[in-house]
């Protein structure tokens, strides 16, 4: 495949999707049209546009959550190329095993589980060491500023922001090839949103390949190496901030 000698790990290619709301008369409601895109080792490509143009959509269906009308999402896994797009569940879920982080706005959790334990969940399930991953969970949630001694109580009773840098550290845990962000710094504190940005930014350097919803500029443009117009179907290259705050504002 082409995209393997160009060291993608994500492509795109002609990705619509239509919601049927059938409490409503059976109205169609287009969300997306032919969005066609690729990432690669070490890029942050950031989804682009008002709210409403299908941005969560379609970071939702690069992890499989929503099944597309047409078109291609594939990924490298394990040496070999994977199309989510017509994948069977249990495929799907062995991608998201190995080979795609998600991080979301919200931290949906078995409750009674240890912050800990939920951080170090992911790294288990692939098979990493307990006492290793218990390691780099206290490293993660140390970095994040999550007080020692919430570690050993359930999220839930936590506040937005701890939840969220929990939720966070359990996204890094695991050294993902591709990365979803969905608005990881919503909810934090200009502190706790820097950690994050170098977060990411380590996971570029070691070659992960990024897509994320960022709505604070500050972020995105930190972050960012390429811009996709979810409604335009285009990309912009970051290298001009300027021209990244118009197109935000678009």
């Amino acid at each position: 495949m082409n995209a393997k000698l160009a060291n993608v790990r994500l492509q795109v290619s002609n990705v619509s999707k239509t919601f049927v709301l059938h409490n409503q008369e059976s109205v169609e409601l287009p969300v997306l049209s032919h969005a066609s895109f690729s990432v690669t080792e070490g890029e942050c490509v950031v989804l682009n546009g008002r709210s409403g143009s299908g941005k969560s959509t379609l970071l939702r269906a690069l992890y499989g959550n929503y099944l597309v009308d047409n078109g291609d999402i594939e990924v490298e896994h394990q040496g070999d190329w994977v199309n989510l797009a017509t994948a069977k569940p249990r495929e799907i879920l062995n991608v998201r095993k190995h080979t795609i982080g998600w991080v979301s706005q919200f931290l949906r959790v078995i409750p009674r589980i240890s912050a800990l334990e939920v951080v170090m969940q992911p790294m288990i399930e692939m098979g990493g060491c307990r006492e290793q991953a218990k390691a780099k969970a206290q490293s993660l949630l140390t970095r994040l500023n999550v007080p020692e001694h919430l570690w050993t109580l359930a999220p839930a009773t936590f506040s937005g922001g701890e939840q969220q840098r929990v939720n966070i550290a359990r996204g890094f845990i695991v050294d993902y090839p591709i990365l979803l962000l969905d608005e990881p710094t919503a909810s934090l504190d200009a502190t706790n949103s820097a950690v994050v940005v170098n977060l990411i930014k380590e996971a570029k350097a070691r070659g992960a390949a990024v897509v994320g919803i960022f709505h604070d500029e500050l972020t995105r443009d930190e972050v960012a190496d390429r811009l996709y117009d979810v409604k335009k179907g285009a990309s912009q290259a970051s290298s001009d901030s300027s021209s990244l705050s118009i197109s935000a504002c678009a």
